[in-house]
């Protein structure tokens, strides 16, 4: 672009009446001492009509910005734990991911998009597994339109594929009958299990409501569990192990009431298995469990898992499965789950509305999609309205890619990569996130935000639209003990290229450490950014406890050649 250019497109600026401002570049970041020292007069700088930015990532605008209804009170610093002395050990380059698929919308995934079914046909009321049993590796089979009772897992030997283009669904249910009225509520006996130990960590630990497995619909409607008989009432009910006895607050005469039942709908060890064209619902999976398992190298296409208790798409040990263009929603604590597989890819599959049956929002395993020990692409999926973490990287991801995805409204961050190593959060539209009002939600960077990096090394933040989230983007530094490679430590972050807006509540942007988890200088680089702020003076960044203005996140090294926008 010409001088003459600059000038003219500085000009239309002004005349818009946004005030922006940058700062020449600064080669290395000081520390937050100094920033604070020299906050007073980076305000007063930072204040005036109009200074042209010495590079403008892009003609100022006014885009829309999700602010908070009631300003939210900032949480304090949390205390240290432990002190740590040990070192990372060398990061690798992260991968990227070059092109992506476009985002994933509601008709462009699910069975609408399932194709055509070849094979042989399973029909409502067959068993599943006697057919499959009696078929070699490598057979195909279409389960035709209606309701299959699933009352045995489906084991599939390697390289079958179960399939439908009937919209068939495989239900975990078993309908409940025979109901008598008790007071002010119906009852039935004989369809409980035996009393069983619970697992998970619910919102709500006294009434350790999200621990039990089986859940209840009436006329396909989800109810409430709760946590005695006393608190019945339309809309829930109550399991009495001990005396074998369902408490029902809605009147069932003339409804489908049915019961969730059987652990897992589909889940085999054997490679090359492929799973398209299925509803799957009301399976009673124990928490951190799935309705659908995946294998190695399967391929997970167009079905809609949804409403079953635990995780609806569950990968172990799925190295290099794929896992594309599903409807995945309304499950009792997670969307879709990846322990230890390796390079396995999730692309344009919606993921919205999990975490049903009350697990904990903040800090564990509930919301979108959450991965272990794993690495692939998470890319062209839409996330949304999810009781918890959007997508989370947990407990030694490697060379994890997320990329292109739109995550929106979702209670806790919008992308937590927390304790792991090696990854690239890429082009990603993030808004609305972090609005949780449960135990462990706050408004700090503690807390999280749009985008969370915790205690991770090698991790490019870039290109990605963080906007209207409790925060912008959080880095956090804690005492989280050792991994597969050593300490973790937060190491060699790089944030770059992103659009941040915040103009509302305490959303903040930058980082915060505990005692025992201090960073050395030039590790976290925040470099041209663009931030839409509501006004220039507003302390809307952090350093390790500093809050500080536009200017005086200048100062202290960051986005010297970003630029700042207040409207």
């Amino acid at each position: 672009m010409t001088l003459r250019k600059l000038w003219f497109a500085a000009l239309i600026a002004v005349a818009l009446a946004t005030v922006t401002v940058a700062f020449p570049l600064i080669s290395h970041q000081k520390n937050a001492v100094s920033a604070g020292k020299s906050r007073d007069a980076d305000q007063t700088a930072s204040a005036g009509s109009g200074v042209l930015p010495s590079i403008l990532l892009s003609k100022p605008t006014k885009p829309p910005v999700t602010v908070p209804s009631k300003p939210p009170t900032v949480k304090p610093t949390k205390k240290p734990t432990s002190r740590s002395t040990a070192t990372p050990d060398k990061p690798q380059q992260p991968k990227t991911t070059g092109a992506s698929e476009p985002v994933a919308g509601d008709d462009a995934a699910g069975p609408a998009v399932a194709g055509p079914c070849t094979g042989t046909v399973i029909k409502p009321g067959q068993n599943a597994q006697a057919v499959i049993n009696s078929h070699p590796a490598g057979s195909k089979f279409c389960f035709a339109a209606g309701l299959h009772r699933v009352s045995e897992t489906i084991r599939p030997k390697a390289n079958m594929t179960l399939a439908s283009d009937d919209r068939a669904v495989l239900t975990g249910s078993v309908p409940l009958t025979n109901w008598s009225k008790a007071g002010t509520h119906w009852v039935t006996s004989g369809a409980l299990p035996a009393a069983y130990g619970k697992s998970g960590q619910c919102e709500d630990n006294s009434a350790n409501i999200c621990s039990l497995r089986e859940q209840v619909f009436v006329d396909g409607t989800h109810l409430t569990r709760v946590a005695g008989a006393a608190a019945v009432k339309a809309g829930t009910f109550y399991a009495d192990y001990a005396a074998n006895v369902i408490h029902l607050g809605t009147d069932p005469g003339g409804r489908a009431v049915e019961m969730s039942k059987t652990r897992t709908a589909i889940e085999s060890n054997q490679p090359g298995v492929t799973v398209r064209g299925l509803t799957i619902e009301h399976f009673a999976s124990p928490a951190q469990a799935g309705a659908l398992v995946s294998g190695p190298a399967w391929s997970v296409k167009a079905n809609e898992v949804r409403w079953n208790k635990s995780v609806g798409v569950m990968l172990v040990k799925a190295t290099n499965a794929r896992i594309d263009r599903n409807l995945v929603h309304h499950n009792g604590q997670l969307g879709l789950g990846q322990y230890n597989s390796i390079g396995a890819n999730v692309t344009a599959n919606v993921i919205s509305s999990n975490n049903t049956d009350g697990f904990w929002i903040a800090d564990w395993e509930s919301g979108g999609m959450k991965s272990t020990r794993s690495s692939g692409t998470v890319s062209g999926n839409l996330i949304r309205d999810n009781l918890g973490v959007g997508m989370w990287a947990d407990v030694a991801d490697d060379g994890r890619v997320i990329s292109a995805n739109k995550i929106q409204n979702n209670a806790a961050d919008g992308i937590r990569f927390e304790i792991s190593r090696n990854g690239v959060i890429e082009n990603n539209t993030i808004t609305g996130n972090g609005f949780g009002t449960g135990r462990g939600s706050g408004t700090s960077l503690w807390d999280g935000g749009g985008i969370n990096v915790n205690t991770s090394s090698n991790v490019q933040v870039r290109n990605n639209t963080v906007t209207g989230n409790v925060n912008g983007i959080s880095i956090q530094s804690r005492t989280r003990g050792d991994g597969p490679w050593g300490r973790y430590l937060l190491r060699n972050v790089r944030v770059t290229g992103n659009t941040v807006g915040m103009k509302g509540g305490t959303q903040s942007t930058g980082m915060v450490q505990n005692s025992g988890a201090e960073v050395p200088a030039g590790q976290l680089t925040f470099n041209g950014n663009r931030y839409l702020l509501d006004q220039l003076s507003a302390q809307r960044f952090g350093i390790f406890g500093t809050k500080l203005t536009a200017g005086g996140w200048r100062s202290a090294g960051h986005d010297t050649i970003g630029s700042f926008q207040a409207s």
